[in-house]
């Protein structure tokens, strides 16, 4: 373990203003060996992840929806991508990016991927080959063709810049060999000194459990995580669009928020846990385990330390280091009178859950209610519901729309900051559903009507964070 090096990761908004990020994150000042010791993993520009498989935030089909639906119109949503990838190719001549050599590498792939989308087309005519045998691995190769690009064009770059860059291309493209993660990640880096070299690296890597059929959307997160524990890393850096506040600015005001410092790898779950994109919680686990903090920083406020996720830290005085929530829960509420003190109920209602591939965020329960908080967006949850009744036909099965607001802190084990909470709510006028804290006091949710959303983010921050001396 050299613990020499910092592995850097670049987001897809960030890597889309990549002439900033240049002069912000990797040139910036520094000059000769001050260039290196960093290893660099980059996610696709802005969008293109989209394109190439569904919008993240609408469900709208990308090629790869479209494809996996038989849909002959996935012929055009590719040439859509390859027209947004040339257009980033336009963007970055200006800093010294090669068109040509950009261009070919973008056609060159993606005319891959179109005779290859085409032979599984012909395969699917004949009737005999499982949709389940050959989509996952087309959304796998679908995955990869965008952060490959944005790590070729940006150690094309740099290395007009002076810098000794090198691309180093995790996908597996045309390679018949599919090697274990671990492995992949030491054959990208057996002999290479750090010192002297600045690695451009795919967020994607192709292994044999498939990283997308595994992690999904977040998989560059978990190829920064895998590349910082394998390489030694003594310092991980996810470098954002935005600092780590203590509220959404967006929603708060950048005059009102503040930028948080320092907080722990428990705080980094809870924020996960809460759909904010601090770190992947599966990403930082294998970190924390070996002791490799976590920085976040705002690439386009290079002078800032940002945010440092530890191990150990804990603040030193009582505050609330984040207030915020998720308007996308449901409650799957089952009353059964028959219910209380009835050894196992809970376990069938999970049960249920388990079948239909649900997590829930939180849960509340009384003598004959029991409440489970999900992501809306699951897709199983009406036949997941449908099951509960199944399984229990003497209880009353509802969905309620609901949003949570978490009130999060490493050291919040003083009388009062629950009461100080729900006193602001209800001075608010904004009522309260459900209350769930745990005795480990770092999360405080407040389940409220998905109206008072916004507002009670606003009313919390003011009383924990504006109003603190």
């Amino acid at each position: 373990m050299s613990r020499q090096h910092t592995v850097e990761k670049i987001g897809g908004t960030s890597m889309s203003r990549f002439g900033e990020v240049m002069q912000n994150v990797i040139i910036g000042k520094r000059k000769g060996a001050e260039l290196y010791n960093r290893i660099f993993i980059v996610s696709a520009y802005g969008g293109i992840t989209n394109l190439l498989l569904e919008d993240k935030k609408n469900g709208a089909p990308g090629v790869y929806g479209r494809f996996a639906h038989n849909d002959d119109t996935w012929k055009d949503a590719l040439e859509a991508v390859r027209a947004r990838m040339l257009e980033y190719n336009r963007s970055f001549v200006s800093i010294g990016l090669d068109q040509e050599k950009a261009d070919e590498f973008v056609n060159t792939r993606l005319n891959g991927i179109e005779d290859c989308l085409h032979d599984l087309m012909d395969l699917r005519s004949f009737g005999h080959f499982d949709h389940k045998t050959y989509l996952p691995a087309t959304r796998e190769m679908l995955s990869a063709v965008g952060e490959a690009q944005s790590a070729f064009n940006s150690a094309l770059i740099l290395q007009r810049q002076g810098v000794n860059a090198q691309f180093v291309d995790l996908t597996g493209w045309k390679n018949d060999k599919i090697p274990t993660f671990e492995e992949a990640i030491h054959n990208a880096f057996d002999g290479m000194d750090f010192s002297q070299v600045m690695p451009i690296v795919t967020g994607y890597v192709k292994y044999d459990e498939g990283i997308m059929t595994r992690f999904d959307r977040g998989y560059s997160e978990i190829t920064f995580s895998k590349v910082a524990v394998l390489t030694g890393a003594r310092e991980g850096i996810i470098h954002k669009e935005y600092h780590l506040c203590t509220g959404d600015p967006k929603l708060i005001g950048t005059d009102k928020v503040r930028i948080i410092g320092n907080t722990n790898f428990d705080i980094a779950d809870q924020l996960s846990d809460l759909d904010m994109e601090a770190i992947h919680s599966k990403a930082s686990k294998e970190m924390e385990q070996c002791g490799i903090p976590i920085r976040i920083k705002n690439a386009f406020d290079p002078e800032n330390p940002g945010t440092l996720i530890s191990c150990n830290y804990v603040s030193p005085t009582p505050r609330v280091e984040m207030i915020c929530g998720r308007s996308d829960v449901i409650g799957i509420e089952v009353f059964d009178p028959e219910m209380v003190s009835k050894v196992g109920y809970d376990y069938n209602l999970m049960k249920s859950l388990v079948d239909h591939r649900i997590s829930y965020i939180t849960k509340t329960t009384n003598a004959n209610t029991i409440t489970h908080f999900v992501p809306s967006k699951k897709l199983h949850i009406e036949s997941c519901v449908e099951d509960i009744k199944r399984r229990i036909p003497a209880a009353t099965v509802n969905t309620i729309p609901v949003a949570l607001i978490g009130v999060i802190g490493t050291n919040m084990k003083i009388p009062g900051f629950l009461s100080k909470a729900a006193q602001a709510l209800y001075e608010a006028h904004i009522n309260t559903l459900a209350v769930v804290q745990s005795p480990r006091q770092v999360n405080m949710q407040f389940i409220v009507d998905r109206n008072d959303f916004q507002r009670a983010q606003k009313v919390l921050h003011k009383a924990f964070v504006e109003d603190q001396k």
